[in-house]
């Protein structure tokens, strides 16, 4: 595959894992609603420092895994793809909720930026869905030994997230009058749905190379 196309496919994946409504995109939306944009983007770059290193600690030590047991590769986007499609359900069936009191917005653009990094660098959900994500890309993801490649994937990891929070941040702050529940909700509809169907995708492709 071209470099191209392993900065797309991060930056989908980049996406597609910032884009669930958890606490880092409530905290960037009601700090977007009330302080603008450029502080809900801030907000948002402390979460893609730490999805960028949980990115590169897992497409790393997947590829060498998944180097180490090739035999076992199709099991792992099995599994992989069945895992993609139980979070995408669950994020379509969470129902998160824009609390608008203790925002805490006198900590400034660093103190923000700060605290949405430690709120996603401990959780513990975050490696795991970076780790099942490129274990079951297969040979979508670099292969053992292309540093060149998981770079740039993890590149794209980075931008992708830093779109999604300029698009959130740019949104909220020129509809934050129409910012309410049911919108949180559409967004969790959208992600949920996009990871169900990458799961599906790879069980297609499973398919045609089993019966191709």
């Amino acid at each position: 595959m071209s470099f191209f196309e392993y900065a797309l496919i991060g930056f989908v994946v980049g996406i597609l894992t910032t884009a669930p409504v958890g606490p880092v995109n409530i905290m960037a939306i009601q700090h977007a609603v009330h302080s603008g944009f450029r502080q809900g983007v801030f907000v948002g770059l402390g979460a893609v420092v730490a999805d960028t290193i949980y990115a590169a600690a897992a497409i790393f030590g997947v590829s060498a895994v998944i180097n180490f047991i090739k035999g076992q590769s199709g099991l792992i986007e099995l599994v992989g793809g069945a895992l993609l499609i139980i979070f995408g359900f669950k994020i379509w069936h969470t129902h998160p909720h824009l609390n608008n009191k203790g925002n805490g917005f006198e900590r400034g653009f660093l103190g923000d930026a700060t605290a949405a990094f430690f709120m996603a660098i401990t959780n513990p959900g975050a490696i795991l869905a970076f780790i099942f994500i490129f274990g079951s890309l297969g040979d979508w993801r670099p292969q053992h030994g292309d540093h060149v490649g998981a770079l740039i994937m993890v590149a794209g990891v980075a931008a992708g997230a830093t779109s999604w929070w300029v698009f959130i941040s740019a949104t909220v702050s020129h509809f934050r009058h129409a910012i309410d529940d049911k919108w949180l909700d559409r967004v969790n509809h959208i992600a949920g749905v996009l990871l169900i169907a990458f799961g599906l995708l790879l069980y297609a492709n499973l398919a045609l190379d089993a019966f191709g």
